[in-house]
């Protein structure tokens, strides 16, 4: 297929394991790294409508399986990863890292300190509405920019993305390219010491050691149709997985943390396999044993290796 002339980096056949936490998966048929806003928009718009495009980020919550990715993958690097801080608000380009966006804004006095610890990038907190200690994307969220499928940026509001539990309705396609959040102010030595904090609560608690791709499912019950924190429910996933007796399982080379049995690690040689059939074995253990059916946190993409 003849592919549109660009400005960043256009790669055939381009294996995604190594840009996955999980290090396992396929190649994709495309992989396409952007320079800039503009030359993503350009890709977009040249680009036959019937091939499938597939944005993603850093690849913190991701299986790609074995026979890789029938579509070309978007990958934002540098051309979209600056931050800026205007009064209590912070705007990231959707390639910025959680971390560095609570970094940069706790430096300035604004709080947003949940995101210090959630593996990933701006694009996908967005996306999937990440959350920790209580607090979500969506209570943060001002706007998004993004790249329609036919190369059209548009601005997106909260009504747009209708957020929900660990999920947006972002359209398929559709790239995010930067984010804005708006955040109570702090002092920035107290913000400081609140993500010291939390990390240290983190390695406490959560394999941070292991190839893994954060919380395997979400918890059973989660947000109503708000998408508020407040509407959260007590009942974890880690804890039905325990009463299941799942904790540690192994399957090849993936396994169930024995140190947080809500994440699936790869112990070394896991295919994504390995790791995704470990998880139906965990879903189905546990609603064998309470009835409950857990649903996956981790994106699953791609085509199973060929037999």
């Amino acid at each position: 297929m003849q592919m549109p002339e660009v400005r960043g980096r256009l790669t055939p056949q381009r294996p995604l394991s190594d840009l996955t936490w999980l290090r396992v998966g396929g190649p994709a048929d495309w992989l396409f790294q952007p320079a800039d806003v503009q030359d993503l928009q350009a890709f977009l718009a040249a680009l036959d409508p019937d091939v499938t495009v597939f944005p993603m980020g850093v690849g913190s919550n991701l299986i790609v399986r074995d026979g890789g990715l029938r579509a070309v993958v978007i990958r934002l690097g540098r051309g979209f990863n600056a931050i800026t801080v205007q009064g209590n608000r912070v705007t990231a380009g959707a390639a910025a890292l959680d971390a560095h966006v609570a970094r940069k804004a706790a430096e300035a006095g604004v709080d947003l300190t949940f995101l210090r610890t959630i593996p990933g990038s701006i694009g996908g907190a967005v996306r999937m509405n990440a959350g920790c200690y209580g607090s979500y994307t969506a209570d943060v969220f001002v706007e998004a920019k993004a790249v329609t499928r036919d190369g059209a940026l548009v601005t997106l509001n909260a009504s747009d993305l209708g957020f929900q539990y660990r999920q947006t309705d972002l359209p398929e396609g559709m790239v995010l390219v930067e984010a804005t959040f708006e955040a109570p102010a702090g002092d920035p030595a107290e913000l400081a010491a609140r993500m010291e904090d939390q990390l240290a609560k983190r390695d406490a608690t959560q394999p941070t050691k292991d190839r893994s791709a954060g919380s395997t499912f979400r918890n059973p019950a989660g947000f109503s149709s708000t998408g508020r924190a407040d509407d959260v429910h007590d009942l974890k996933a880690w804890k039905v997985i325990d009463d299941a007796g799942m904790r540690g399982t192994r399957r090849g080379g993936a396994q169930m943390s024995e140190k947080h049995s809500n994440f699936l690690i790869n112990t070394g040689a896991a295919t994504a396999a390995d790791l995704e059939g470990l998880g139906e074995d965990v879903r189905k253990k546990v609603y064998d044993s309470c009835g409950i059916t857990l649903q996956w946190e981790i994106m699953r993409v791609g085509e199973p290796a060929p037999e």
